[in-house]
Order: structure tokens, then sequence, then C-alpha cells
């Protein structure tokens, strides 16, 4: 069986994002980038089943820029077999729609064929956790979304969802979409002899053209502005001060 992960490369998650001065997005100049944490986790348990012997193959692909490469040598670092970067804009402040990107996606698994697509369940950077379920969509596959357990048995999946109200427990057919949350593993780090091994392992480099798909933005950012500053506390003398205080602001 052979497993595809998209990955997505995002601002570092330890960075703090800094919004341009005329508000139009956030800015990206000299800031650090990596792969998106949930694709990392979808990344790891790929490895493991292939590691478990249930899978054969592991392919990651990225869509976007040429810097994504980046990206995907890191997902080869981490032991996949072979990349697929789609280049899709020359612009990093153009973020690829979820629509778009799972159209590229559809072409992609017309092509390679796998039994299993292990996504992360959102990108950091624009929080839609839609592409999987388009993709699902356009395939007309079985999905699981926010997997916290994954178990495959044979033509079909078991998997552990999180859900607002505690965990759900659903059987899939294969092949399907699934979508992973924080709780499924721990991603490895890439040794040094590995990210050496990287370097040498296939990536294939096509365009959304080549796939027939127009990557136009259908959504319009007419601002981006940073979170208000949170107030500054106030302290009181007396419980009767701060019952006077919490009816002044309405909260009693």
């Amino acid at each position: 069986m052979k497993v595809l992960v998209p990955v997505k490369r995002v601002i570092d998650y330890n960075v703090k994002v800094r919004v341009k001065a005329d508000g139009s997005g956030v800015d990206l100049a000299n800031v650090k980038m990596s792969m998106n944490p949930f694709d990392e986790i979808a990344i790891e348990q790929a490895i493991r089943l292939k590691e478990a012997g249930q899978a054969d193959e592991v392919v990651a692909v990225s869509i976007g820029v040429k810097q994504n490469q980046e990206t995907l040598r890191t997902a080869l670092a981490m032991g996949a077999d072979r990349a697929i970067l789609v280049i899709a804009t020359d612009d990093v402040h153009t973020d690829i729609e979820p629509l778009a990107v799972a159209k590229i996606l559809k072409a992609v698994i017309d092509e390679e064929q796998p039994g299993i697509v292990l996504a992360g369940k959102q990108a950091i950077d624009n929080d839609m956790n839609a592409t999987g379920q388009m993709l699902a969509a356009l395939t007309g596959w079985s999905q699981a979304t926010f997997a916290s357990e994954l178990s495959i048995d044979g033509d079909s999946a078991t998997v552990t969802r999180e859900v607002d109200g505690g965990l759900q427990s659903i059987k899939v057919s294969m092949p399907t979409i699934v979508t992973v949350d924080l709780r499924l593993n721990e991603p490895r780090y890439a040794s040094l002899p590995n990210i050496m091994k990287a370097k040498k392992k296939p990536m294939d480099e096509k365009t959304a053209a080549d796939y027939g798909v127009d990557t136009t933005p259908r959504l319009n950012i007419e601002s981006t502005n940073e979170p208000e500053t949170r107030a500054a506390g106030i302290k009181v003398a007396s419980v009767d001060e701060l019952v006077e205080k919490l009816k002044e602001a309405g909260a009693v």
C-alpha cells in the first residue's frame, strides 16, 4: 500500500507573527519557516505504517512556492521515500486556497493511486481545516477527521476521532482520507545521517498547470490586524471594592 502525505510550509510555531504595516497580511520577510506541525504528525504516522509492514511507500507532496522543497526534504529526512513538489505560485505571500490544493491533490492521487491519504487536520497559518474534507468529496473516498488513533485491517481502517463530547470510533473503507490530530503520535527528529540521505532521495517538480488546476484566489483578504493588547489588571483592597468594580464593569 502506498501512503500519500500532503505537507505545508508555514511560519514556525515558535515565531511571533508580525502583521505588515499596511495591514495587507502577515510579514514573512526573514521569518523562519517549517513544516506544519499537524503534517509532521501525518508523516510520522505514515512512516510507522511502513515500519509495521502495512505500507510499502510513503510519498510526501507539497503545493506552493519553490522554497517548499525545504519542507519536503524534512519529510524525506524523517523517512518518506520520495517527494512531489507542485509549484503553484512564485509569491511566498500567496496562500493557495484549500479548494485549489484539493484539486491538485486529486490529480496527484489519480497518478499515484495511494491506498490512504494522511493529512494534517489544519494548517496553523490559516486554520482553514477544509482541504481533507474537500479532497474526500472530489475523490468520492471515505474520510475520517481529527484522528487520535489509527489502525488498518485489510480493506478498512478504524479511526478514533476527537470530538467535542469526547472520543468517537469509526470504521471506514479503504482507500480513505484521514486528517490527523495532535495526540495521534509524537513526530521523530530527523537524524543527521538521514538528513544527508534525504538529499539523494527523488523529488519530482511539477506545476499546477501540469494538472490543469487554476489557483487564482477566490477569497479576498480585506485587512489583517493583530489582536488587541490585553488590558492590565487592577488590585482591590477588599471584597466590597471588588464587587463594586464588577458592577461597574457589568459583570454582575
